[in-house]
């Protein structure tokens, strides 16, 4: 449960506030004056802080810095009166996460709270590893990236094959520039995490880095996103918004899943990149920005052009560097380092200890193609994890059922009843008994076309056997 923390000299917005995201399954607590909250913060632990500027014995800006102090990873978010938005913005180029302005609308709040508990999870527990010795198990140390990196708290995993220590080469030698850099990969490849690294290593590392998914946006919602708006702009312009050029400011902004902008959003952003202002909508006063564009897309950008999806002269603006992220299956170098330090992290998450990745396992992830690349890796091994107890071996059966098919259709039948046999050192007989179902069950249902009960026939149990065997052994058709 995340643990949210209220500083607000009004009681009833303290009560209001705290009885709603209550109801919401958060651990809320609430103060008037910014020295308890200070006190309150020392004694504990709080995830995210809605703070108002205008307190009795100090402001927002203050008690930002003291929390920043206490705990840099709690996020901020100010709560502010109209007149006091200009401060707020400041603020939030200082570190706050975003701000609200009065009167609250719980919808909104809600909305804000859950988005920077997302935002919050993609930026942490980003690891970086290094091998200490080879095998097919290779035990991990965790490292930093660079030396240059050693005061900052994201951590990334990075691997040994030649195509990522060409991407990191690449990365170290444009990161030093201002050029506009279009990242090129598969989906799940972590095209965000080679954007902060460029943003890390830059000259704009102690400014914003600012995010934003345009995979999902629309024309309209896309202008409000980039450019902010004003307050009763369009009907549901209930507050000024600030965009993400304006969060960005003097920092980087990463556009992911650039291609899927519309026509007339990209020539609004063209505009933007000539002239380097911006109007938020509903206003004609131009607001001067300075922020490094980083683009990615999992299709190539000049390809878009070419089907007349992408502007070619916006193409060209932000083609001064591309940098391409190879796929997992191109990198099976690096699978070993990636599976250690997930591991460790879902261990920290779950709180327990894994046993080890059992032979056939090993031999799984290497034959696999990995469609959705390092996200479904990491995934792969998040659920492997919950599944196995405690300090037990990892085994297929924790294993999804894409994987074990594919890795069933590797491995040789046998001559006499055309069973798919999984070879294993394990001498367990429990283990054995297992593993023969498991074959046997997905033979029969491949035979039959996934039918259940037409299965249950063919094995000679009833159907809640089967139901009951297929949970065992985490088989999910």
């Amino acid at each position: 449960m995340k643990n949210i923390l209220i500083i607000d000299d009004e009681i009833n917005i303290c009560t209001l506030l705290s009885k709603f995201l209550s109801k919401h399954g958060f651990d809320v607590e609430t103060t008037m004056t910014g020295a308890a909250a200070l006190k309150m913060m020392n004694d504990k632990k709080f995830d995210l802080v809605l703070c108002d500027y205008r307190l009795k014995d100090t402001d927002g800006a203050q008690l930002l810095q003291d929390i920043r102090q206490i705990n840099p990873h709690t996020i901020v978010i100010i709560i502010t009166g109209y007149t006091d938005v200009r401060v707020a913005v400041e603020m939030v180029k200082n570190g706050a996460y975003d701000y609200l302005s009065k009167p609250l609308y719980p919808d909104e709040i809600l909305s804000l709270v859950h988005k920077a508990f997302a935002h919050k999870e993609s930026e942490m527990e980003r690891l970086a590893v290094q091998p200490v010795a080879s095998g097919s198990a290779p035990e991990v140390r965790e490292t930093l990236l660079s030396r240059n990196l050693s005061d900052k708290n994201d951590k990334y995993v990075y691997g040994e094959s030649e195509g990522a220590k060409e991407l990191f080469r690449q990365i170290k030698l444009v990161a030093p520039t201002d050029y506009s850099v279009i990242i090129f990969g598969e989906t799940g490849t972590g095209k965000e995490s080679v954007a902060h690294l460029i943003h890390h290593h830059s000259k704009r590392n102690g400014q914003p880095f600012v995010a934003l998914d345009c995979g999902s946006l629309s024309k309209e919602l896309a202008a409000s996103e980039l450019f902010g708006h004003e307050k009763g702009s369009f009907t549901g312009a209930i507050n000024t918004k600030i965009g993400a050029f304006e969060q960005a400011q003097g920092g980087t902004l990463f556009l992911d899943e650039i291609s899927n902008l519309s026509y007339d959003i990209q020539v609004a952003l063209l505009r933007v990149l000539q002239e380097k202002v911006i109007r938020r909508v509903g206003s004609l006063k131009e607001i001067p920005i300075d922020v490094r564009i980083i683009v990615a897309s999992n299709e190539k950008l000049s390809e878009s052009v070419q089907r007349g999806k992408f502007r070619e002269d916006l193409f060209h603006r932000f083609n001064e560097f591309t940098i391409y992220i190879p796929p997992l299956r191109e990198r099976r170098e690096d699978l070993g380092l990636f599976i250690n330090a997930f591991v460790k992290q879902v261990e920290r998450e779950l709180e327990k200890s894994c046993g080890k990745i059992s032979a056939e396992v090993w031999a799984c992830f290497q034959k696999y193609s990995w469609p959705g690349n390092i996200r479904e890796l990491k995934n792969v091994i998040r659920r492997a994890c919950l599944l196995t107890p405690e300090l037990q071996d990892i085994t297929m059966v924790a294993l999804p059922l894409e994987m074990k098919e594919s890795f069933l259709q590797t491995v040789d039948e046998t001559p006499a009843g055309g069973e798919l046999v999984l070879i294993t050192n394990d001498n367990d007989l429990k283990s054995v008994a297992l593993q023969a179902e498991y074959n046997k069950i997905i033979n029969v249902l491949k035979e039959v076309k996934y039918n259940k009960t037409k299965a249950a026939q063919v094995l000679n149990i009833d159907r809640k056997t089967l139901y009951n065997k297929l949970r065992l052994l985490n088989i999910n058709y």
